[in-house]
């Protein structure tokens, strides 16, 4: 009798396990199922927010169809120039690079459409890459889009430190011709911050990688020296 009682809890004992182990197991694939949708619901939702901050922005006077950059020059030949005003090697290419990018736009060769954008913030404690781009679209409103990036790069502060602050980027805009009120105004108000947010998405989206990058219609330039740009606009233009 005692050996039978014996058996019967022995199973009673083996069922309680299992019932145990199948309400873990039930437990577990019930909250896998709800970390699954949580993060789907993340990506769906970042997606959306990702997608909505691109098209939510205002671009300035003289941006391309599509928002993406400020257009100087009518010629035949696009050249597509991506820089960040905080990229010391962008410094190097206007210094050796830009007067043939001007002159190409003198002659009627190129139309040449500048992309600033904010790459290098995490090497500014004041988000100064975001903060430059959209004071150039400042400057583009105000019809001194070119004189102002040049006047940014030839007082290009170090990485790994604040930037210009909003006043010095005012008083840069007033030495270039800027009407200083409403300069001022639309760099303080951070007018173009959404429309800088959406340069740089849609230059990530072209798998620009790096800055500067320079593309002729389309032909990403290696080497940006003046006789390979110069070089690659004539060959685009035959």
């Amino acid at each position: 009798m005692s050996s039978r009682k014996g058996r019967k809890d022995a199973a009673r004992v083996v069922r309680e396990q299992l019932a145990r182990e199948q309400r873990r197991k039930r437990t577990l694939w019930i909250s896998i199922g709800a970390v699954a949708v949580l993060v789907v619901a993340g990506l769906i939702g970042w997606s959306a927010w990702s997608s909505q901050g691109s098209r939510d922005f205002t671009a300035p006077p003289g941006a391309t169809g599509d928002g993406t950059g400020i257009v100087v020059g009518t010629g035949p030949v696009t050249v597509d120039i991506y820089e960040d005003y905080l990229c010391p090697a962008c410094k190097q290419f206007e210094q050796t690079s830009g007067g043939t990018i001007d002159q190409l736009i003198s002659e009627g060769k190129i139309r040449a459409v500048y992309h600033p954008v904010a790459y290098l913030n995490r090497f500014s404690s004041t988000e100064y890459s975001t903060r430059s781009s959209a004071a150039s679209g400042c400057a583009a409103e105000g019809g001194k889009f070119t004189e102002f990036g040049k006047a940014l790069f030839a007082q290009q502060p170090p990485e790994n430190g604040a930037g210009l602050s909003d006043d010095q980027l005012i008083d840069i805009g007033a030495e270039v011709g800027l009407n200083r009120d409403s300069f001022g105004s639309c760099v303080r108000d951070g007018k173009y911050k959404p429309w800088t947010a959406h340069v740089s998405a849609e230059a990530t989206r072209a798998n620009v990688t790096g800055t500067p990058t320079v593309l002729v219609n389309g032909e990403q330039v290696r080497e940006w020296t003046p006789e390979n740009i110069t070089a690659a606009v004539e060959a685009a233009g035959r």
